[in-house]
């Protein structure tokens, strides 16, 4: 046999070989090809047993997760408003959910590695759910480049990943405020998105967006199948945990439509959706 080169060895030596160590390598990778690269190579060989559970590999901190330079991030209230009636303000619109995926990527690996502890399952749920987050990353970018734009193009703002280092030092907090309080949004307004891409007859987007609003009400499942499990652990009662958690970091705030459909089949019971119900009518 022949003696490999020493630039294949020293590839080798760097192979992450926990399922944290592996999480972390595509956490920080700043180069977009590189995280998609790394997350789908961490699914493959979290299911083909590759990779062990390291009790003693530290977390990295919410700051060292790894983005491009581009897009400028600004305030919610900075970013410009588009109609669809164009190509870039089509664009624009798939820019914000590509964005969005760019950080589930990062909330899903995150989620991997920071929270230790917790039953096989958990880890199962949340390495999926980062190889899909990648899966429609690339769909949102396929349809951007089709329109001429490229992810990086407009500028995004950076909520998602504000409430993961608000939620770093709670798995419970983490799995209500992310999956399903953030990500939950996305069930709430993805069917309108669709609809009026479809309107202005830019069905390959609308057919994207689909395929990501059936994955998505599974990522939120996740969630919610984990916060229920958290809160027994703790002795809570999920639906005045969950809606006191709304309240205490994002203000209670929750505009109109909720999706009830979707959010049900994603493991909302019917006192969160009466309370959800409520909130909504306050804003």
């Amino acid at each position: 046999m022949e003696t490999p080169p020493p630039e294949s060895i020293q590839q080798t030596m760097r192979q992450p070989t926990s399922l944290q160590e592996a999480a972390q390598t595509a956490l920080a990778a700043c180069v977009v090809e590189d995280k998609l690269d790394a997350t789908q190579a961490l699914a493959a060989r979290w299911q083909a047993g590759d990779l062990l559970w390291d009790e003693q590999t530290r977390p990295l901190r919410p700051e060292a997760a790894g983005r491009p330079p581009q897009p400028h991030l600004v305030s919610p209230r900075e970013l410009p408003k588009r109609g669809l009636g164009t190509p870039e303000g089509r664009a624009a619109l798939l820019h914000a959910v590509a964005h969005i995926e760019f950080n589930a990527i990062n909330l899903a690996l995150d989620a991997v590695q920071r929270f230790a502890g917790l039953p096989r399952d958990y880890y199962n749920d949340w390495v999926q759910v980062a190889a899909e987050e990648a899966q429609h990353f690339g769909l949102m970018r396929k349809r951007l480049r089709a329109l001429g734009f490229d992810y990086g193009d407009f500028p995004a703002h950076n909520g998602l990943w504000e409430m993961a280092t608000a939620t770093a030092d709670d798995v419970l907090a983490r799995m209500a405020l992310v999956p399903r309080g953030l990500e939950a949004r996305g069930l709430d307004v993805t069917p309108g998105m669709i609809e009026r891409l479809r309107e202005v007859g830019d069905h390959p987007s609308a057919e994207a967006l689909g395929i990501i609003l059936h994955d998505e009400v599974g990522h939120v499942a996740a969630g919610s199948r984990w916060f229920a499990y958290l809160c027994a652990q703790r002795a809570l009662d999920p639906a005045p945990t969950y809606i006191a958690l709304l309240r205490q970091h994002m203000k209670g705030r929750l505009p109109c439509p909720v999706n009830f459909a979707d959010r049900r089949r994603a493991g909302f019971d019917q006192a969160e959706l009466e309370q959800l119900a409520r909130l909504c009518a306050e804003v």
